[in-house]
């Protein structure tokens, strides 16, 4: 990262694109409180997250922050019920609390008929939207998601994209999601482009804007 001054308003959807190297990766690890800056600060919730410990930055990210990953992560050994309270009772809460939780988590991602199904049994889709309903589980600041439809076929990446947009609209959910997909990044409030570290350019897609001109806009601030 060099210089980078990025402001992210509650409610709001940003979409980071740029190239293999830009430095997309580095950047949400910075906001996810899996490295630390040398210099700077990561303002997250009003806490400045670069000043904790280590320690005290495993319990903020765990508290306050959502990680959705490309891969899903889900134990394959849990139902999906399963997966999504894990974080809940690993924090202590009673295990009635926690199913309650997670049954409202999953009716929200629209998965409650799956609620006892394993990954395994699952499409990718759905295994996507139950990682969703597990960062959702401590009520985060704010939902990073990395690459979260790098795994799936266009008909469930638009799927999980809708879904990543209602919960922004309805549930004012603050979200910052690193991702190569056009088609995913139009449906964002602010694209802001990287090359080399450096935020190079940033745009609002305009209503109804499509993929391909989403694209193009990107690609050109990023020359």
């Amino acid at each position: 990262m060099r210089g980078i001054d990025l402001t992210l308003d509650a409610g709001r959807f940003l979409a980071v694109m740029g190239a293999s190297g830009s430095g997309k990766s580095t950047l949400l690890h910075l906001v996810a409180g899996l490295e630390a800056p040398s210099a700077g600060r990561v303002m997250i919730d009003g806490r400045d997250i670069a000043s904790l410990s280590d320690r005290d930055r495993t319990v903020f990210r765990r508290q306050r922050i959502g990680v959705i990953f490309q891969s899903f992560n889900l134990l394959p050994t849990l139902t999906a019920t399963e997966n999504v309270a894990l974080p809940l009772l690993i924090a202590g809460m009673p295990r009635s609390a926690a199913k309650r939780r997670t049954s409202e988590l999953l009716e929200t991602v629209d998965l409650a008929h799956r609620a006892k199904h394993k990954p395994d049994a699952m499409s990718g889709g759905e295994q996507q939207r139950v990682a969703i309903a597990r960062a959702l589980v401590n009520d985060p600041a704010v939902i990073l998601a990395d690459e979260p439809t790098g795994n799936l076929d266009s008909q469930h990446a638009a799927d999980v994209w809708s879904l990543l947009r209602w919960l922004c609209d309805e549930q004012s959910r603050t979200l910052l999601a690193v991702t190569h997909e056009a088609s995913g990044a139009a449906r964002a409030d602010r694209v802001v482009v990287l090359k080399d570290g450096n935020i190079t350019g940033a745009f609002d897609p305009k209503d109804g804007e499509d993929a391909a001109s989403v694209a193009a806009r990107s690609e050109e601030l990023a020359t």
